[in-house]
């Protein structure tokens, strides 16, 4: 009988370690993963030709990429991803040259978001598009319709999604640029 009362009670005290244990281990609060995206539309282009549907950056445009390249500075970009378009690619240049970060190209017509969001699950990523897709992509981001498609002269919005765990935030900033016309 006193063997049965000590297994008993051998099994109850290893019980109750083994609740603490379990307690502590849902105590400890692993950190969500952060994921920083930015968006822009590429700068000013060369608007001289209607027919041109690839257009080089004009001479404000490269003021404003370089521009671009200095604002995100301070931000350790893991990647850059750009429309396959010369404006685009002019636009990332000086931000991925800065970096030393070499630029994936992306469709917007035909992006997975939750594949681009799990491949760049923890990082800081600029992705530059333009005036529809840019908003676009943001809104598919979020998972809802907070922008619309942006005016054809705005080159200085800068759209930031962070996602963390299931929170998803967004911000929209403008960036004036006094680069030379």
């Amino acid at each position: 009988m006193k063997t049965i009362q000590l297994l008993i009670f051998a099994l109850c005290v290893t019980a109750v370690i083994s609740c603490k244990d379990d307690q502590k281990l849902s105590e400890t609060q692993v950190e969500p993963t952060v994921s920083t995206y930015y968006f822009i539309r590429h700068a000013e282009k060369i608007r001289s030709n209607s027919e041109d549907i690839d257009p080089e950056l004009n001479q404000k445009g490269l003021g404003r990429a370089m521009h671009w390249a200095e604002i995100l500075n301070d931000i350790n970009l893991d990647a850059i991803y750009s429309t396959d378009y010369e404006r685009t690619t002019m636009t990332a240049a000086p931000t991925s040259v800065k970096q030393e970060i070499t630029v994936q190209y992306y469709d917007p017509s035909d992006i997975n978001i939750e594949q681009f969001k799990m491949n760049n699950l923890g990082k800081n990523v600029l992705v530059v598009g333009h005036s529809n897709s840019t908003p676009d992509f943001v809104n598919k981001m979020l998972g809802e319709e907070k922008y619309e498609a942006m005016d054809d002269y705005d080159n200085g919005s800068l759209f930031i999604v962070q996602i963390s765990g299931q929170n998803i935030t967004s911000s929209r900033l403008h960036f004036n640029c006094n680069c030379p016309d």
